[in-house]
């Protein structure tokens, strides 16, 4: 997936798994790489900064495979936080639909409509 795509969606990913439910740092990301590639590089710097802004809390929680692992629990303040990204990226994205989807859904149907366009064009400059 392209990086820049990638870049600037992954917070709102975060503040959505976390708004269902508390989770630690590696279910987060387990939860997201089932459909992006991330790593711990990106996510952890996220986690850490989120909580700096009291977006989230943290707490301990003991595990039977080794060390406690470490929670993290959206805040109100992150809940509305969470919405008005959500908000943002909705209007966001249904302009670019609206944008990218004027030639049609399928790659058939818009390779059609540059094709007659192409057509029409060519036949205008005889």
């Amino acid at each position: 997936m392209n990086a820049q795509f990638k870049r600037g969606i992954i917070e709102l990913c975060v503040l959505s798994i976390l708004v269902e439910k508390d989770n630690y740092g590696y279910e987060i990301i387990s939860k997201l790489s089932d459909y992006i590639d991330v790593s711990e590089n990106t996510i952890y710097p996220i986690l850490r900064r989120l909580t700096s802004e009291a977006y989230f809390e943290t707490y301990l929680v003991e595990s039977s495979e080794g060390a406690p692992r470490k929670y993290y629990q959206m805040t109100e303040k992150g809940f509305i936080y969470y919405l008005s990204l959500r908000e943002e990226w909705d209007s966001f994205i249904g302009g670019v639909y609206q944008i990218i989807n004027q030639g049609g859904k399928k790659n058939e149907d818009i390779f059609r409509r540059f094709k007659e366009r192409i057509n029409q064009e060519k036949n205008e400059s005889k």
